[in-house]
């Protein structure tokens, strides 16, 4: 079983000779104390072609010190690392394979570097006797094993302790005792290191700098350039949301099939300048892994928003087992969902995917407007599709309320989506303009998604009602719920003119003129 502890870390060059100031008094540290010197050897993994370094990942399988075992390192943020832990075995576990595998896929992981690092380890205490941090000096030889290659050098690492709960830190006083131990280390002399991890710095100094990852492609200043700088970036968030995704993170479902919504809008949006023939196949096999996702996502959605309305109620309106029944509908469901996902994931399918998406990367296909200057290009298309968005809004309004109105809407949801993406695909080169259409057109997006959602929720009061009722239960609290929606729907019909209204402003379509 796989466990993760937040790392957060400073680096620091040394020498041999360096010697550490003396930290008492520095950020509320009251005491040092010297925990001995430990011997560290890890072997590091990647793909022969660097894989896992190019994007900043760690993986290891180490001996010696009380956390030996395999620990794959993920960036959160300048400074901080997820640390995932696995026990020590011969081969690579199973919960960290999975987490690689939007990256590797059939490619096969291999020894790349040995690092053996002698640490000399102080814990820096409160006033209670509390570690604040722990800092270590490190000795370390690094060995090339993919061909010859040595390397010896010495840095201070400066990590923040657990909290007193066994949770990671990280609040503002924790940064600001990093902050203070960096100041004290300045005035010694002792400045950051350069390379941002010791594996970095390993590959560097032994002949296997980390390669750069590949530009946009097409000519600077063309449309071809700009669509495929937006296509890579949603590209690179499907692979990076797939552990998270995996991991359970927060928001990452959602995150992941926003990702795979605005590749397949953009091929769309664009398609005078990415030939269809490539892409329109690609948008097929990301509307499936959407598709996969949305199982999951809608029904965190859908639980979320029956919970809240259920909170809103008096406690005398809540009658019968209402919150049981919704509880273990979400659970069965969100269990049901969680396997799917996985499933697909793990499929042969979503590994193609990957594979094609880096395909059309590697050898983009251009068309004539590719070479056409960016502004003039996407604007247009820009402004054809918030075209197509007034006439799908203006059809939905001039329907009366009812099931006929509510497809409609529905349908301007998804054209108000579009026309967002493809403004965000634009902004690089369109700016304010784009921008500020964006946000008019996010707003509407909103109100419309609100609206979706509560057909959505309706429909699912219907069934729970009636399973309550064929159990026996009091149905009233359903009822009540249903009308309630019913209500939000309306006054959201109500308020989408006036809302549409400044959004189609001439002055905002007309910014977008080249």
């Amino acid at each position: 079983m796989a466990e993760t502890k937040r790392e957060i870390e400073r680096k620091y060059e040394a020498t041999e000779k360096t010697a550490v100031p003396d930290l008492v008094g520095t950020g509320g540290v009251a005491a040092v104390r010297d925990e001995g010197v430990t011997e560290l050897d890890a072997v590091y993994y990647d793909t022969p072609d660097l894989r896992l370094a190019a994007d900043a990942l760690t993986l290891r399988r180490r001996t010696g010190g009380a956390d030996e075992g395999w620990h794959l390192k993920v960036p959160v943020a300048p400074g901080i690392r997820d640390e995932i832990r696995a026990p020590l075995s011969e081969t690579l576990p199973d919960s960290l394979a999975g987490l690689l595998r939007s990256r590797v896929r059939h490619t096969p992981i291999v020894p790349v570097v040995r690092l053996r690092s002698s640490r000399d380890v102080r814990l820096l205490l409160n006033a209670d006797g509390r570690p604040l941090a722990e800092l270590s000096v490190d000795t370390v030889r690094a060995e090339r094993l993919t061909g010859t290659g040595e390397a010896t050098w010495t840095e201070i690492e400066v990590e923040l302790a657990d909290g007193p709960d066994g949770t990671a830190r990280g609040d503002g006083a924790d940064e600001a005792l990093l902050d203070a131990v960096g100041k004290r280390f300045k005035k010694a002399g002792i400045r950051p290191s350069a390379a941002p991890s010791k594996l970095a710095r390993a590959l560097e100094e032994t002949g296997m700098p980390v390669p750069r990852r590949a530009g946009g492609g097409g000519a600077p200043g063309s449309a071809g350039h700009a669509v495929l700088a937006y296509v890579r970036e949603q590209a690179d968030a499907v692979v990076a949301f797939d552990p998270a995704v995996r991991r359970e993170l927060p928001d990452a479902v959602h995150q992941m099939r926003v990702a795979c919504r605005r590749l397949r809008s953009t091929f769309k949006t664009y398609r005078k300048v990415l030939d269809r023939a490539v892409t329109d196949r690609l948008g097929e096999e990301l509307k499936w892994l959407a598709g996969e996702l949305g199982a999951a996502r809608d029904e965190e959605v859908l639980t979320a928003r029956l919970t809240a309305r259920l909170d809103e109620l008096p406690s005398t309106l809540r009658l019968g087992r209402v919150r049981a029944r919704l509880r273990a509908r979400a659970v069965r469901r969100a269990e049901d969902a969680r396997r799917a996902v996985l499933a697909a994931l793990d499929s042969p399918r979503h590994l193609a995917l990957l594979d094609a998406l880096d395909a059309l990367l590697a050898d983009p296909p251009l068309r004539d407007a590719a070479a056409h200057d960016a502004p003039e290009v996407l604007a247009r298309a820009v402004r054809k599709d918030f075209d197509r968005l007034a006439g799908r809004v203006e059809h939905a309004l001039a329907l009366a309320p009812g099931h006929e109105r509510d497809l409609a809407l529905h349908a301007a949801r998804k054209a108000a989506k579009r026309t967002r993406y493809a403004a965000d695909a634009a902004r690089p080169v369109l700016g304010k303009p784009a921008k500020r259409l964006a946000k008019r057109v996010k707003a509407v997006q909103s109100l419309l998604g609100e609206h979706q959602d509560s057909v959505v929720a309706r429909a699912a009061l219907r069934e729970i009602a009636g399973q309550a009722h064929t159990a026996g239960e009091t149905t009233f609290t359903w009822g009540l719920l249903y009308g309630r929606e019913e209500a939000a729907a309306a006054a959201g019909e109500r308020e989408l003119p006036g809302l549409w209204e400044r959004a189609s402003a001439p002055r905002i379509r007309a910014s977008l003129t080249r």
